[in-house]
């Protein structure tokens, strides 16, 4: 019997010690030690990859799209539609969020996707005005409609064969922070018109914010569309 207690204890000592041992390395030691590699080497990427406006304020990360609406006529009504500022440029759709419905505390966007397949909607194989209301086709139809009336002017008319693929479909995660160069420079006259500043001088900013594919390779050549915002804020005020 003495033998049996004696046993238990030592085991139950064992145990105490290996979870000590292991709570101090692997909840402490180890969450310290990646904590300050990153932050010595990856300071940036560790903490968000946080864009700062020039006041040094963080106006959101470059990871994570933002929308660049008007004010709504009732902000508590949530039926009412969204309007587009056109003086900024636009990201894609972000058909595939939703909101948070379960605990209504908390004002959160979920990320998703549509989970509409590439036909959906389609008539014979093609997106046509007759495609049913709330189909893909008929989201990218009404997008297609909308980017050419938004980024028409005067002296610049968009035709429905510039308006690329992104301009018109939300990504993956309805948070994509990139638009394509085609995308960002459809929109150059209307950003140069409504913010009253010359062509030339919105096509450059778009083209310093063009980054080109990783590696020379992998992906496609984007614009990420807080910074290309944030610095045509500078160029409005300057």
């Amino acid at each position: 019997m003495n033998n049996s207690v004696g046993n238990a204890a030592r085991l139950l000592g064992a145990g105490l010690r290996a979870l000590i041992v292991l709570t101090v390395i692997c909840g402490v030691l180890y969450p310290l030690a990646v904590t300050g590699i990153a932050q010595a080497l990856f300071n940036d990427k560790a903490n968000g990859s946080e864009i700062k406006d020039k006041s040094g304020q963080v106006v959101g990360s470059s990871l994570i799209g933002q929308t660049y609406n008007l004010p709504k006529n009732d902000p508590n009504d949530a039926e009412e539609a969204t309007r587009p500022d056109l003086k900024w440029f636009q990201p894609r759709p972000s058909n595939g969020l939703g909101s948070n419905s379960v605990n209504t505390q908390y004002s959160l966007i979920l990320s998703g996707a549509t989970n509409r397949s590439a036909d959906n909607g389609a008539v014979n194989g093609q997106c046509t005005k007759d495609a049913e209301e709330g189909t893909l086709c008929a989201q990218v139809l009404a997008a297609k409609e909308a980017v050419i009336a938004d980024n028409s002017t005067a002296g610049h008319q968009v035709e429905p064969e510039d308006v690329p693929a992104d301009a018109v479909t939300s990504s993956g995660s309805g948070l994509d922070p990139n638009i394509s160069p085609e995308y960002a420079k459809i929109q150059v006259p209307r950003v140069a018109e409504q913010n009253k500043l010359d062509v030339k001088q919105v096509d450059k900013l778009v083209a310093d914010h063009t980054k080109g594919r990783t590696l020379g390779f992998m992906g496609e050549p984007r614009v990420n569309v807080l910074e290309l915002n944030i610095a045509l804020k500078a160029l409005s005020k300057s």
